[in-house]
């Protein structure tokens, strides 16, 4: 009987103590987690009922019975505490309204139950021998078969839970059940079974088997971080070893110090002393903390890391590069292998039409939009890591989770906009703790700013290389397009070429009729027929010039326009061209008026060609004149250079084509009025040949007032 008492002061006393710490360790490792609630009202209902059975040893008679019966109640109750935990634990299954019902009503039984078991001989009819033997009342089959019921719902309940949890989850279930399972066939065995068969005084090693179920937990809560409280046991024995030790070198250092300077009771030794062993023991607290700390680190925390060495490192990596993917790969690697997770990838929104960039370590799963897109409706804005066992189990976002073997999703959020997700897979070894999530929330506003920098730029590169292509399909479009037109160009200048000497022979057999007619070589001609005659003659001289325009401007274009240079008197040219003019500006009622020099330089130029721009310069400011003007022709050497104008008062250039109106072909609008029949080649011609010989253009006009047209060639 002594025996007894003192196995049941080995396992109270302790675990007592143990249940009590586990308990507080539980709940303040997360105040508003209702399954840490739970756990927490389940253990300090298992230490009533321990420290009830226990006293109950103390007492006997009506004490120790009202004893027995409240260590049955508050056993029976943690029970149902722990049936409820099971809905909460590991993630929140879905609570229907049949099963809230149905929990209500467990709820009510237990407190009628409850106040049976205390107040009736139902359950617990009396103890005797000093509570060593319990006899059971009438009804006490329905109190352990309520027991056998809820382990068995509740063993049942976490094995679904089991198959559908994480890897790290399973290891924190998988524990826990082997103690649940242990629990339930000990209580089976010593409250149910034994008692039917006529032995009951063994009912207290059924209820103290619940010390099976604390072990596998704490083994769960040190091993793989149940409820997150590892750091705070794993400090709990840093410090107690650290006091230890300190104690021990204090035990030391007072003894050595007595013994070898006989310090004895003398009030100025002892102060001493106390002195010494106290500086000894401050400079010695840190570095035994330390060297305790890398011990306890190296058995509990093999997968531990320094948070401020991973966000150095995570800063370092940010700033490495600006492109888009290996940004990502390099981040995603770094988190990964941190936080030990068999995954890491991000999933990063890179254009408001739905196209993203998926990156991450070797091997990650791909995530389809379709199922980025559900946690949206998860995240709701917040920049907060949400995990898979938060959701119900029929949760489509649970579901995906689980098929893409993802835990952790961070969502990355810029001005309440959601720009990617990063994404976590299963634990490798254990679990995720609050510490790392915390460090992932920490490190969101960095992640977002280098993702957001990056794909900024990422946006730049494409439109450059977009730009880039444009560019050279354009290119290559004008490149074609030129080709065609320089083509057509040939084509056509091939065309002027032949029909300019195909027109060339007859237009001079035709001119030269016409000379000997007038001239009477067919007989007389009447003075109407002379006049018919001349304008004929003049006709067919303009069709000349023309032509011989059209030849030169296809030599140009052909490379055969040869500059043949020779010695000319300027001021000759220059009359004999305007002698020829003369009678055309005449019969427009227009005057010419040159006064020819009487000495001039004689200079090295083409005088074919010269005379064509002598003589186009004047032909355009008798056609672009008004009757009764005077067109001023001017010829004189300023400096090294011969300086030719001719000067009219006609329609002028407008101020806007001005720029145009050397070009090839190209003619202003006024004078296209002025004459439909002209062709833009005569001033195009006379710029080649002036260029030709090293001189410039003079020209000046405003447009309703005249123009003036001319050169400077240099005289060598």
């Amino acid at each position: 009987m002594q025996n007894i008492d003192l196995l049941k002061s080995f396992f109270v006393i302790p675990f007592t103590l143990i249940l009590v710490g586990l308990s507080f360790w539980v709940l303040l490792s997360d105040k508003k987690s209702k399954a840490n609630k739970l756990l927490f009202v389940e253990i300090n209902l298992l230490i009533f009922s321990m420290l009830a059975d226990y006293l109950s040893g103390f007492f006997n008679d009506l004490t120790s019975t009202y004893l027995v019966r409240l260590s049955y109640m508050f056993l029976i109750l943690a029970l149902v505490m722990f049936y409820f935990f099971v809905q909460h634990f590991p993630f929140e299954s879905t609570i229907s309204k049949r099963h809230r019902l149905f929990n209500m009503f467990l709820i009510i039984l237990m407190s009628v139950f409850s106040i049976v078991i205390i107040f009736t001989p139902m359950i617990v009819s009396s103890t005797s021998d000093w509570s060593n033997q319990v006899t059971s009342g009438d009804f006490a089959w329905v109190y352990y078969s309520l027991i056998v019921i809820l382990i068995l719902v509740s063993f049942y309940n976490m094995m679904k839970k089991y198959q559908l949890s994480s890897k790290s989850d399973r290891e924190k279930i998988r524990f826990m059940l082997v103690g649940v399972a242990i629990y339930a066939m000990l209580q089976v065995t010593f409250n149910l079974i034994l008692p039917i068969l006529g032995t009951q005084k063994f009912y207290y090693l059924g209820d103290y088997s619940i010390i099976i179920f604390v072990a596998f937990t704490t083994y769960a809560i040190v091993r793989h971080h149940l409820f997150d409280v590892k750091l705070a046991i794993v400090r709990s024995v840093t410090y107690s070893l650290v006091l230890v030790t300190l104690a021990g070198i204090y035990l030391v250092i007072a003894f050595v110090i007595s013994a070898v300077f006989n310090i004895g009771q003398s009030n100025t030794g002892q102060i001493v002393s106390g002195v010494v062993i106290s500086l000894v023991l401050a400079f010695a607290f840190q570095p035994l903390k330390r060297f305790f700390d890398k011990i306890t680190n190296r058995v509990f925390y093999k997968d531990n890391y320094n948070t401020d060495d991973f966000f150095a490192k995570l800063n370092k990596t940010l700033s490495i590069t600006t492109d888009l993917r290996e940004l990502l790969e390099r981040v995603a690697y770094e988190i990964g292998t941190t936080l030990k997770a068999e995954q890491a990838f991000f999933f990063i929104f890179t254009k408001p039409d739905g196209h993203y960039v998926s990156a991450g370590t070797r091997g990650h799963k791909q995530l389809p939009r379709h199922d980025a897109v559900l946690f949206e409706q998860k995240s709701q804005g917040k920049r907060a890591v949400f995990e898979a066992s938060m959701f119900d189990d029929d949760d489509p976002v649970k579901r995906m989770m689980i098929s893409h073997r993802i835990e952790l999703v961070l969502p990355l959020i810029q001005d309440d906009a959601v720009i990617g997700y990063l994404c976590l897979g299963e634990h490798k070894t254990s679990g995720y703790t609050h510490r790392d999530i915390k460090a992932l929330n920490t490190i969101s506003d960095e992640l977002v700013i280098a993702v957001q920098n990056a794909l900024s730029i990422h946006e730049i590169r494409e439109l450059n290389a977009s730009l880039q292509q444009k560019i050279a399909n354009a290119t290559k479009e004008l490149r074609s397009s030129n080709a065609v037109l320089r083509r057509l160009d040939e084509i056509k200048d091939e065309f002027i070429s032949m029909a300019s000497h195909q027109l060339r022979t007859p237009l001079t057999s035709v001119k030269g009729y016409i000379s000997m007619v007038i001239e009477g070589d067919a007989g007389k001609i009447s003075p109407s027929q002379k006049q018919l005659l001349d304008q004929a003659f003049m006709s067919s001289e303009n069709m000349v010039h023309l032509i011989n325009d059209f030849l030169n401007v296809s030599r140009i274009q052909s490379g055969k326009f040869v500059i043949d240079k020779k010695s000319v008197d300027f001021s000759v040219l220059v009359d004999e061209e305007m002698n020829g003019l003369r009678p055309n500006a005449t019969a427009r009622g227009m005057k010419l008026v040159y006064k020819k020099p009487n000495k001039f330089p004689v200079v090295e130029v083409d005088e074919g060609k010269f005379r064509q721009v002598v003589m186009n310069f004047a032909d355009n400011a008798i056609y672009y004149s008004h009757e009764d003007s005077s067109i001023i022709i001017s010829l004189g050497v300023e400096g090294n250079e011969i300086v030719f104008t001719v000067k009219d008062t006609g329609i002028g250039v407008p101020k806007a084509e001005q720029d145009k109106l050397f070009a090839k072909f190209y003619r202003a609008a006024n004078a296209k009025v002025q004459r439909p029949d002209g062709t833009g080649v005569g001033i195009y011609l006379a710029k080649r040949v002036i260029d030709a010989h090293g001189g410039k253009i003079i020209f000046e006009s405003t447009e309703g007032k005249g123009s003036t047209f001319g050169f400077r060639l240099p005289i060598k």
